[in-house]
């Protein structure tokens, strides 16, 4: 291992030594506040007789080496060491442990003082000087100041001289007003330098960059806001959450009525976990809802940002991104960077500075400024535009949202928006007009677009004037991927002047327009750009936005629903350039989301990369599976055959015929794994169809604005108070286990044998719900979800204390906080709309016991990446880690040696890192935390003679956002996986050893984001499994870890996959299933397909439940697949469900049918008996079919193209020939 030379401003993140380089002094100083150490720099410079004196930044003392040469070569010769800790020992916990011992062994005097103004009780205790002279250096510090900096060094004269102190620290104001030019100021002079009505922007930032001269920054941002025709009101203050400081900025919002605020600080108010929030000085009343924008001061280099995709460091991301968005701040850019000012000689440590970025300071000026037009302009005259998805790029798949019912959505929103004073004009009746008007348009099918009318044009003139304004190198990659603009597929030349227009799917409503997102450009020329994970946008992309922003002149735009593709555009993962795509592209436009609230990591791309403000909605209503049609009666056979045993043989022998004939006509025979042996097979039978009904599916879409009603709402209810939440006591606990509590039943109905004979009392109250037969636990758990739907919809009294805590709980908090989901949704878009601040909250999925994440209609946030994952998640990875094996163990005889475990973003914010908790259990390591402040440490290696078996070799194969979010997890994974490597044990228990060293994750290339199937699917450009693979390898093999940035090592991925055993992919809730989205065939399909590639056989895949986190449930791929067809795809219920939703019900179908057909293409999951069923369920079917047609005409035609290609390509054998000639009907002939 090398030694680096310290950087001025730049983190290592303790992943290389740095030696300081440092001679030793009288007197050594230690703190990560670069404004500090300029300070103290300055303060010596200008005395007569300062002591010899060692600055040195904390951030260089990060890695272990680091800090034991600094104490070996440096701090153990000094007299008095002073150290300042911000956030506590356990920050620096190797260091202040390290110095605290081995100062006390030199006889050096320490003094380990805290980084804020709180009292630190263990900093304190390992300081060896008197209390006396602790609080007086203290105090210096804290108070800052050119003064106080000098006395500072004067007093530790005096510690190692024993001469007399000097006077004590002159207070400085904690808070208060600053103007570049006159230093620390006041309202009435600062009101002197503004514009008469001008909108106030107060601009908040650290009273350290007053002390420490850090303040160019500021002066900068001063004077952009100022050419933008704003009053900007610059305030420093010790912090926010300072009694001091709030009250400073709680008088003078109330004197200045903010119409935005630029927030300069790092953190936040509140926390993450949602305990003891204090009051937030930003949202305060005087603060009159102002929108709170984050700026950026970041504590890395310029040149790591330029050159980098990564935006910031794992650091900046945490204090300045992650936790303010706790506090609901919009995200805007970094405006400065750490730059070394000069390299002070007397202190040998290179002094670092604020450097302002002109760019991102102009840009952020003027985000601002749009935000406060947008709160000034009137609802009347605002400009806004609806944008809605829509992938893949057929007219069956228009205005995609995950969970919504985007059209009657839009719909809903546009009547508001006319409600409220906004000028909506010539409304489309309904849905259904609406969606007949988008598909007359210019769609992002290109078959006939020339056929197609309507929509809106941007001139060649116009497009140019905008595109010339985006930066060259930009401009290049464009047209050397897309050609000049003429070009385009959705250019249409004229005799005119200018040359030609770009038509855009872009329908006016007076002053609020509804646009059709552009195809990223994998349809215009999918052979070529399928395997460019960094394509960039075509043409038409950026007419479409240049015409939202500067032809309609949007006040705001607005993307409706999970989700678009402007946020996943190439660039850098967060503090965007102007060279990324999504600035490009968006400027500086307020940007609103609308975004389902189970999807923390999407919506936080949203937020991270387009500014954008959410506002999170309700999931799609949840409800049990139950039972029907051919499930239904084998069900009832099953219960006769149980009651016949013993009694009649004839019948019993009959009923077993029946019942084995209806299964294999039905396929469930193959589904359940029938071996023929009768007796098992017919147990089998009995608890798969128990199961299935438990099974938790949506019963239709989630209309934005609006909480579900009736059946769809009680049921709703039951699912979110179904598992315990919270302390999981009392109120909290499961209804289900109250009520069989109350009824002193000895079984735990959410987790027991559901086809176990039923042995203990029936009381009344349940024979009395049903006169179905009685038999199984399965049947008595169904009588109490009955019993459980007449005491949230009547008022049926509960059986007994228990379950009447849970009724109340329900009554007083559930059902309430449900009410206001609708309305809160409305409210929340019209506030943002306003140029409001939206209330923060934070995410996840309800139904896993999250009530915290309701109610909706907030700007929800995400996790303290540093916290994960947490001790909760760490249980159930170390659960379901142990099942995984034992199940493998069981089911093919040996030990997993090697695994491949996907992970994303999204769940591992959702659960708090369930997937990473599990990738280390299977290695043998546990993370350790700090339990003060709940962040993970480092890890632990559990001994091989403790963990009992094998250790496994995982290669974690990590989604675009999960690189974005959590680089510590990567160091994490990365760092446990180089230790086990490291260890003294045989290669039998020690796979990793034999596998050799290399890489251990790998995910997409940087700035760039996918598996890279998708256009394989949606295209048709596959010839065999193989092509999949070959994608998934080119989209995936960009190595991270130490001295591993994305680097592309297809060579050690293909040597990794080459050594796997099994394919692990977690699933953490049921409000959603792996039919539901193309992101699980691409990751496990893909993997799938290359691993059989390179290795010449297929291997197990696993997709596990983890919805219950007490309960983790390891299943195949396969067995999930055969769940979620029986248990919603072809279940009345769902479709009755979709049906209610009209034009997206049957996009839900199609789509369906989609990710069915891909992975039955992936992975061979899908059989020819699923598709068998399909296709009787919604083609044969004539009310299906014929609602298909009506609602969604293009949806029916692309089903039955889906099916064509399976029949096509080998995947099903469609058991009678009328199924392929109903198929063959629907084909569009020509």
């Amino acid at each position: 291992m090398h030694l680096l030379a310290a950087t001025p401003g730049s983190v290592d993140d303790g992943k290389e030594p740095v030696d300081l380089g440092q001679t030793p002094a009288e007197v050594i100083f230690i703190s990560a506040a670069d404004t500090e150490l300029a300070a103290l720099s300055t303060a010596r410079s200008e005395m007569s007789d300062p002591p010899s004196l060692r600055l040195a930044n904390m951030m260089h003392l990060q890695h272990p080496m680091s800090v034991d040469l600094h104490i070996e070569s440096c701090a153990s010769k000094a007299k008095l060491v002073v150290v300042r800790v911000l956030g506590g020992a356990s920050y620096w916990k190797y260091g202040f442990e390290q110095y605290a011992a081995r100062l006390i062994d030199a006889g050096v005097a320490f003094a380990a003082l805290p980084g804020d103004d709180k009292p630190d009780r263990e900093l304190r205790q390992f300081s060896t000087i008197p209390d006396e002279d602790y609080d007086s250096l203290w105090a210096y510090l804290v108070e800052g100041g050119p003064k106080n900096s000098v006395n500072f060094l004067n007093y530790c004269n005096s510690i190692i001289n024993q001469a007399d102190p000097p006077q004590a620290a002159e207070s400085l104001l904690r808070a208060g007003v600053y103007w570049p030019g006159a230093g620390i100021s006041d309202i009435s002079s600062v009101q002197e330098e503004w514009k008469e009505n001008a909108p106030v922007v107060p601009l908040v930032f650290y009273r350290a960059l007053v002390q420490g001269a850090g303040l160019n920054p500021i002066n900068r941002m001063v004077r952009a806001l100022l050419r933008e025709e704003i009053n900007p009101l610059p305030i420093f203050v010790a912090s926010l959450k300072d009694p001091i400081s709030v009250a400073t900025l709680d008088q003078l919002f109330q004197s200045t009525d903010p119409d935005a605020i630029l927030n300069c600080t790092s953190f936040a108010v509140g926390n993450p976990h949602g305990d003891g929030n204090p009051d937030n000085p930003l949202t305060l009343p005087s603060a009159c809802k102002a929108p709170v924008l984050q700026v950026v001061l970041s504590a890395s280099t310029e040149q790591d940002w330029e050159k980098g995709l990564n935006g910031l460091s794992a650091r900046d991301i945490a204090m300045n991104v992650a936790l303010p968005e706790v506090d609901g701040r919009i995200l805007s850019r970094a405006v400065s960077f750490k730059g070394e000012a000069f390299f002070d000689e007397a202190t040998q440590c290179p002094i670092a500075t604020y450097k302002a970025r002109g760019d991102r300071i102009s840009f952020v000026a003027a985000l601002a400024s749009n935000w406060t037009n947008l709160r000034r302009t009137n609802a009347s005259e605002r400009q806004v535009a609806l944008v809605l998805a829509n992938y893949p790029n057929k007219d069956g798949r228009l205005a995609n949202g995950v969970g919504l019912d985007t059209p009657e959505s839009a719909i809903s929103i546009l009547k508001c928006l006319q409600k409220n004073g906004y000028n909506v004009l010539d409304l489309p009746k309904d849905s259904t007009d609406l969606m007949a008007h988008i598909m007359a348009g210019p769609t992002n099918w290109l078959t006939n677009r020339v056929d197609r009318s309507g929509g809106k044009t941007l001139s060649l003139t116009d497009y140019l004037k905008h595109y010339k304004e985006l930066p060259y190198s930009l401009r290049k990659r464009i047209e050397d991927r897309w050609g000049t603009p003429s070009l385009d597929p959705f250019f249409e030349p004229t005799t005119e002047a200018k040359g030609g227009n770009f038509k855009l799917s872009i329908m006016q409503f007076g002053n609020v327009t509804l646009g059709l997102q552009p195809a990223r450009g994998y349809n215009i020329d999918p052979t070529e750009t399928y395997h460019s994970p960094d394509l960039v946008p075509p043409h038409n992309y950026l007419a479409f936005y240049f015409w939202l922003r500067h032809s309609q002149g949007a006040h705001a735009i607005v993307h409706l629903g999970k989700h678009g593709n402007l946020e996943w555009l190439p660039g850098k993962a967060v503090a965007l350039s102007e060279e990324c795509l999504p600035e490009a592209i968006l400027g500086p436009t307020p940007h609103l989301y609308p975004f389902i609230v189970n999807d923390p990591g999407e919506g936080t791309q949203a937020k991270r990369r387009s500014h954008a403000v959410i506002i999170d909605h309700l999931t799609p209503p949840m409800s049990r599976a139950e039972t029907y049609g051919p499930l239904r009666d084998l069900e009832a056979l099953v219960d006769e055959y149980y009651e016949a045993a013993g009694i009649d043989p004839r019948r019993i022998d009959y009923l077993r015929r029946e019942i084995l004939t209806l299964s294999a006509t039905t396929g469930l025979d193959k589904d359940i794994g029938f071996q023929g042996e009768e007796s098992g097979d017919l147990a089998k039978l009995d608890a798969y169809l128990c199961d299935l009904k438990e099974a938790q599916i949506r019963d239709g879409l989630h209309v934005f604005g609006q909480t579900p009603e009736g059946s769809q709402l009680r049921d709703l209810t039951i699912a979110l108070a179904r598992i315990p939440r919270s302390s999981g006591k009392a109120g909290n606990a499961s209804l289900l286990r109250a009520i069989a509590d109350d009824f002193g039943m000895g079984f735990d109905p959410l987790d027991c044998n559901l086809a176990e004979l039923w042995q203990d009392h029936k009381p009344e109250a349940l024979v009395a719900v049903s006169d179905d037969i009685w038999r199984s636990n399965g049947d008595t758990v169904e009588r109490l979800e009955l019993l459980a739907q007449s005491m949230v919809e009547t008022d049926i009294q509960p059986p007994g204390p228990k379950s009447s805590m849970v009724i109340d709980h329900i009554r007083d908090q559930i059902a309430p906080t449900l009410a206001r989901c609708g309305p809160y949704e409305i409210k929340g878009l019209l506030s943002a709309l306003a140029g409001k601040f939206v209330n923060s909250g934070p995410s996840g999925a309800p139904t896993r016991g999250r009530l915290d994440v309701l109610p909706t209609g907030r700007n929800f946030y995400s996790v303290d990446s540093r916290a994960v994952p947490t001790p909760t998640a760490w249980a159930l990875g170390w659960k379901s880690a142990n099942l995984l094996i034992d199940k493998h163990l069981q089911d093919h005889g040996d030990w997993p040696r090697a695994l491949l475990l996907t992970a994303w973003g999204t769940a591992n914010m959702r659960t708090g890192g369930d997937d990473i908790a599990q990738c280390l259990a299977l290695m043998g390591v546990k993370p350790k935390w700090d339990t003060a402040n709940r962040r993970v440490t480092g890890f632990e290696i559990i001994p091989s003679s403790t963990l009992g078996r094998p250790r496994v070799d995982v290669t974690l194969r990590i989604s675009g956002f999960f690189r974005d979010a959590f680089p510590g997890l990567i160091d994490l994974v990365d760092s446990a996986a180089r230790a086990v490597l490291a260890l003294d044990e045989p290669n039998e228990i020690n796979p990793a050893k034999e596998n050799g060293p290399g890489a251990r994750v790998y995910g997409s290339k940087p700035g760039a984001y996918g598996a890279g199937l998708q256009a394989l699917i949606d295209e048709r450009i596959w010839d065999t499994q193989a092509d999949f693979g070959a994608a998934y390898l080119e989209w995936g093999s960009y190595a991270y870890g130490e001295g591993r940035a994305g680097n592309q090592d297809r060579t050690g991925f293909e040597a990794r996959l080459g050594q796997v055993e099994a394919i692990v992919q977690n699933q953490d809730n049921r409000e959603h299933d792996l039919l539901d989205s193309d992101d699980y065939y691409q990751f496990q399909g893909g993997a799938a397909a290359a691993i059989t590639s390179l290795q010449g056989q297929a291997r197990p895949i696993y997709h596990n439940d983890h919805s219950r986190p007490e309960r983790p449930i390891i299943r195949t791929l396969d067995d999930e697949i055969a769940r979620v067809i029986r248990s919603r795809v072809l279940n009345p219920k769902w479709i009755n469900g979709v049906k209610r939703h009209g034009y997206k019900g049957a996009f839900e179908i199609a789509a369906t049918v989609d990710y069915m057909f891909a992975f039955a293409a992936t992975t061979g999951a899908v059989k020819s008996h699923h598709f068998d069923a399909v296709e009787s369920t919604f083609l044969e079917d004539d009310d299906n079919r014929n609602f298909i047609a009506k609602a969604n005409a293009p949806a029916l035609r692309e089903i039955a193209q889906r099916l064509q290609e399976s029949i096509d390509r080998g995947l099903w054998h469609p058991r009678s020939n009328s199924a392929r000639a109903r198929v063959a009907d629907l084909l569009p002939k020509d």
